[in-house]
């Protein structure tokens, strides 16, 4: 799969603090990209090479093949976790102005951010200041700022900060949208069940270090302990004596009479149709799942390994 970031040997010191090293990893073209990690894990200074902002001390970025350069900038779109819009000015020449910085026309910019504001169903506001909008109106008009010059690769950092709900579902459609388009979303965050939920692919980087990166399910799936979830219809005892086979009963309930849910681990089994050869002779069966990690899981599990290796 093509990239549109490539990382290689990337590294950056701030004085005595190390704040990436030696980091390799590839961000896919058309994807959504999470990129994981405790405070003060180096996300931030990646997310600003790529910008510009900082230059590496060691290995470069790579932009669609190409060494990163001014030139790339225009196709980039940054919503940064530190907000900042000019309060004073009103919303659309606001707009405007952000839009023409990032190469648009006076009227493409025009254009675009009233588009942007009649989809946000903030078309109302476009001419009062930012300081009289809320604060999740005001981060709408931050990510309309962003997007509107139609970059290839957007950057958020914690976009959902300051929404309610349903802001968060339109914010989370758009960027949906984005990926319809074939467009790369690299999204930072620490909210874990956004990122299962929306991302393709994801890194973890921990003390300026990268600890993992890959796609989302495989990385979920290499970690399942073969532990699956099972609801059927039968008698408790006969399905439990048919598990001698390969597999342990963790945990069991009694949904209604003679329907049950049961938490099962394998043993000398390996998947899935091993369980259902076992058990189907004795019940009916009415779903069966494997519990995989959740990407929270494979977090904190990935992190505490990382601090104790450090601390030994």
């Amino acid at each position: 799969m093509k990239s549109i970031i490539k990382a290689v040997n990337l590294s950056k010191s701030f004085g005595d603090h190390k704040a990436l090293s030696d980091i390799n990893f590839a961000i896919p073209k058309g994807q959504i990209f999470g990129l994981l990690g405790p405070n003060g894990a180096g996300k931030t200074t990646f997310i600003r090479i790529i910008n510009q902002i900082y230059a590496p001390d060691e290995g470069e970025v790579l932009f669609d093949g190409e060494p990163i350069s001014q030139e790339h900038i225009q196709k980039i779109g940054y919503l940064p976790e530190e907000r900042g819009l000019y309060k004073k000015m009103k919303v659309l020449p606001q707009l405007v102005f952000l839009g023409q910085l990032k190469g648009l026309t006076k009227q493409e910019a025009k254009e675009s951010a009233s588009k942007w504001l009649e989809k946000l169903q903030i078309e109302d506001w476009a001419n009062k200041p930012v300081e009289t909008l809320s604060k999740g109106m005001a981060q709408k008009i931050q990510f309309i700022s962003t997007v509107i010059h139609n970059p290839e690769l957007i950057i958020l950092d914690e976009p959902f900060s300051g929404f309610d709900p349903i802001n968060i579902d339109l914010i989370k459609n758009e960027i949906l949208a984005f990926k319809q388009e074939k467009k790369t979303i690299l999204y930072s965050t620490h909210n874990m069940g956004s990122v299962e939920e929306i991302c393709d692919h994801m890194a973890i980087i921990h003390k300026g270090e990268k600890l993992i990166h890959g796609k989302v399910e495989t990385l979920r799936k290499s970690r399942s302990e073969g532990v699956f979830e099972i609801t059927f219809n039968g008698n408790m005892i006969s399905f439990t004596n048919a598990l001698w086979t390969g597999f342990d009963l963790i945990h069991h309930e009694e949904l209604e009479q003679l329907k049950f849910k049961a938490l099962i681990k394998a043993t000398t089994a390996k998947n899935i149709n091993q369980l259902l050869e076992a058990v189907m002779p004795f019940c009916e069966i009415l779903s069966v799942i494997e519990k995989t990690p959740s990407v929270n899981d494979i977090f904190i599990q990935e992190v505490n390994n990382k601090n104790q290796e450090i601390n030994e």
